[in-house]
């Protein structure tokens, strides 16, 4: 027990605790009788204080350590997406950060709002509460996505996030790594696992369908993830998007004009060719209406002073993925254009739209 509460950083007495609560019990014992940790203890060991670090009570780690139901490489994904959302909530505040200091270097006053923005009540906001605020099921996307659904009645939800697309009166389970997004999703909706698509623990042919919506991005491999969907379900229906076109950042004004860095948070992105013969499925564009509910990234096509919203901007990932100076860039660029007409002029073709393809696909099995 000495040695590994060296290796672990912590005291003996840390780890009499996990004993005494059950948490982490050494299931080993020596010649003398010594309590002694086996390699699945140090194993289980490891997540405990992962989880620990991350801020998590005893209670909680005991809950999401206990699930036997999943595998290692479940587990460790698991706890890896939770420290990728905790460097995207470090990003967050270090960008606060950078807008509070840039104002003070003009001499602008920091209203107290903005300043619990960088370390209190509203950072939360910033990164997750902010997507319930934009983040709402669009009519006629949902329309096209239950189409696709067609009569199953067995519904796997994958990078579920807080459940906008989820169809009612199905059996529907969620799956989720995040945890700020499964503390988002509303009393009453569908039962959600927390685990990544890469590796689903359930059985082959579980589910009718298994669908994912606007996640596949952020997925470590979205080859395997889609593989894990065709394994566990007889269908597929996921809603992606295309890199294949020639040119296909220029699609859109925003990328094309603003934020060329855009390229790079796709960047290793598979083609829809590659996810589509993954899954041998067909494909078929999701056009984005002008008045679209649901705040996506592309959703504010026709709308463009939306983009100038912080709130609107930290309910998509890419503004963080791309770095404050991008995004400080772009903005101050947008509203430039839109103060002097330039962004009216060179977008007119757009005002009498009704929708536009911007490059969202759904993959249907």
């Amino acid at each position: 027990m000495g040695r590994v509460a060296e290796l672990a950083g912590v005291t003996v007495r840390t780890l009499h605790h996990y004993d005494k609560i059950g948490l982490v019990r050494p299931s080993a014992r020596t010649e003398k009788d010594y309590r002694a940790y086996s390699a699945g203890d140090v194993e289980r060991l490891r997540e405990v204080l992962a989880y620990r670090r991350l801020g998590f009570g005893l209670r909680e780690i005991a809950d999401l350590v206990g699930d036997a139901s999943t595998d290692p490489v479940a587990r460790l994904l698991q706890l890896r997406g939770l420290l990728l959302e905790r460097r995207d909530r470090a990003d967050a505040m270090v960008a606060a950060i950078d807008r509070e200091i840039e104002a003070r270097g003009k001499g602008r006053t920091v209203t107290p709002e903005e300043q619990l923005e960088v370390l209190g009540a509203r950072l939360y906001d910033a990164i997750g509460g902010a997507y319930t605020a934009t983040r709402r099921t669009e009519p006629r996307i949902a329309a096209q996505i239950l189409d696709g659904l067609g009569d199953a009645q067995t519904v796997l939800n994958v990078g579920a996030g807080t459940g906008s697309y989820e169809p009612v009166a199905r059996e529907v389970i969620a799956v989720e790594p995040s945890a700020v997004m499964r503390r988002q999703r509303p009393v009453g909706s569908a039962p959600c696992v927390a685990a990544a698509a890469e590796s689903l623990p359930f059985e082959d042919g579980a589910f009718d369908v298994a669908m994912a919506v606007s996640t596949v991005h952020h997925w470590e491999d979205p080859i395997a993830g889609l593989r894990e969907m065709r394994r566990v379900a007889r269908r597929v229906v996921v809603l992606t998007f295309d890199t294949d076109e020639p040119g296909w950042q220029d699609r859109f004004w925003l990328t094309r004009d603003y934020l060329p860095e855009f390229a790079t948070v796709l960047a290793g992105f598979p083609s829809l060719a590659a996810m589509a013969d993954a899954i041998d499925a067909r494909t078929e564009p999701v056009p984005v209406p002008w008045d679209c509910a649901d705040g996506l990234f592309e959703a504010y096509w026709r709308r463009p002073a939306a983009y100038l919203e912080d709130r609107v901007r930290r309910a998509t990932s890419v503004w963080t993925r791309v770095g404050p100076e991008a995004e400080r860039r772009a903005v101050q660029s947008l509203g430039d254009d839109l103060a002097s007409g330039r962004w009216a002029e060179r977008n007119s073709d757009l005002t009498d739209l009704p929708a536009a393809d911007l490059g969202l696909r759904l993959l249907i099995t």
